[in-house]
């Protein structure tokens, strides 16, 4: 009898362990690990740009007939020795802020976070309906946020604010039961090994024990990469780290990842494909219909790192951030928005009225967001559509950001209630074979259940 239970012990255990899926380095093996089904239903992150970057808060705006990828004011150590088109702009504002031969690497002094208060920042996270955050845990300038080995004198405790800003962020997030992940940037613009003849070099002495110092220390439901346009993932050995991540780090069931793991992985390998002002690269993406797990970053105005440069009229009013948040919800995606907090560790007051505005809406609305997936039946979204949709289970969400007498759709099999969420009286709307056609109700201001969109759910529509 002993000997039986021994051997269905040692078999049940064989079983288990042949079970559990093990990735090769090759990204046919690794593109087989689905993306973690958290990530799918959370649709709206918060993204946080915040370095040395933030002491001069600057860069050329729309206003100076730039191109989207120049109004970043994180890039600002690159443009002012890069010799591009925009390097004047910086060279003048330099010139004209700063002492004669004051360094990009003297500014990180004034990178101080005296007001940083993290449960303040988590606070204002939860409130936005944010259900994950991904911070700068390093940029291409190579400073990073938190105290590691593989930057000396170039972190957070070594100089500037002298305590871990990310690990106390992770913490405060963390306490609100959202999921905090991290921004890494697989290039360093003046690290010298990073060049095609000592790249292993730099992979085997810093990038790859910088990722993993990273990931072992502070357990990132998100890894975000970027700076992947230099090589291919060949050339990074990006899939050696992933086999790593995916067997045996601390994350390797739960982590999320994106597709910027080299030159060429864009929108075909990795975890989540990811567009950034509605573009990959120079391409236009804004009504693409992905086919697999995506998600739009972009900041409030032209810049992730704060811009002081940035007036009013460069923002996004918070009905377009909503608009933009129900285009890509209902496109399947998720929306991951930036903020860019101040070199003393401020979040700027617009963008947490933004973040407000943007929580109060899914306060009302958030049935329609969390936990959704597109509706396969949905009209192809263009920049003219007013009207989106979005499942859950059998019902059928239908997202209008134009209020409408009667909104007539099409492709509906079933219905047995339609609702109009925040409102508590009744919706009449009427099916004749597969269009339902839905009449809105009278309604005041003080009656309207929220701004900037409003929401049907349609009961067993969505089969």
């Amino acid at each position: 009898m002993k000997k039986f239970l021994l051997f269905t012990l040692l078999t049940s255990l064989s079983s288990l362990s042949f079970g559990q899926k093990s990735y090769q380095p090759t990204w046919s093996s690794l593109d087989a690990r689905p993306v973690p089904g958290w990530f799918e239903d959370a649709k709206f992150g918060i993204f946080v740009h915040w370095g040395v970057y933030s002491v001069p808060a600057y860069s050329p705006t729309v206003r100076d007939s730039v191109g989207i990828y120049d109004r970043y004011a994180e890039h600002y150590w690159r443009r002012l020795y890069d010799g591009g088109k925009t390097q004047h702009f910086f060279e003048e504002f330099h010139k004209q802020n700063y002492a004669p031969g004051t360094t990009y690497q003297d500014l990180a002094r004034d990178f101080k976070a005296e007001l940083f208060k993290p449960d303040e920042w988590a606070t204002l996270f939860e409130r936005s309906g944010a259900k994950y955050v991904v911070l700068t845990a390093k940029h291409h300038e190579g400073y990073t946020l938190w105290p590691s080995k593989y930057a000396w004198n170039w972190n957070v405790m070594d100089v500037g604010p002298h305590r871990d800003l990310l690990g106390g962020l992770t913490k405060a997030v963390r306490a609100k039961n959202l999921k905090m992940g991290y921004y890494y940037s697989l290039l360093e613009w003046f690290n010298p090994l990073y060049k095609k003849e000592t790249l292993n070099d730099y992979i085997d002495q810093h990038m790859f024990p910088q990722m993993k110092e990273l990931v072992s220390t502070y357990n990132p439901d998100v890894l975000w990469t970027d700076g992947e346009w230099d090589y291919s993932s060949e050339q990074l050995r990006s899939p050696e780290f992933l086999a790593w991540l995916y067997n045996d780090s601390s994350v390797k069931e739960s982590v999320a990842i994106n597709d910027r793991w080299g030159k060429e992985t864009r929108g075909k390998h990795g975890g989540y494909y990811t567009t950034e002002y509605d573009l990959v690269y120079e391409g236009n993406a804004d009504s693409v219909q992905f086919n697999h797990p995506w998600e739009e970053c972009r900041g409030m105005a032209g810049s992730f790192g704060y811009n002081r440069a940035e007036i009013l009229d460069d923002y996004s009013t918070s009905k377009e951030l909503v608009h933009i948040l129900i285009n890509k919800v209902g496109r399947g995606g998720n929306l991951l928005l930036n903020i860019g907090p101040t070199a003393d560790g401020r979040v700027p007051v617009i963008m947490q009225q933004r973040l407000n505005d943007m929580g109060a809406w899914l306060n009302v609305n958030g049935q329609s967001i969390y936990g959704t997936r597109a509706w396969s039946k949905a009209p192809k979204v263009d920049a003219k559509t007013t009207t989106f949709f979005t499942t859950k289970g059998a019902d059928l969400y239908v997202i209008t950001t134009v209020w409408q007498e009667k909104l007539i759709l099409s492709g509906v099999s079933a219905s047995s209630k339609v609702s109009l969420l925040g409102f508590n009286g009744l919706i009449r709307a009427v099916k004749k074979g597969n269009t339902l056609t839905i009449t809105a109700p009278s309604l005041s201001p003080t009656t309207m259940p929220c701004q900037y969109a409003w929401v049907y759910k349609v009961t067993g529509g969505g089969n």
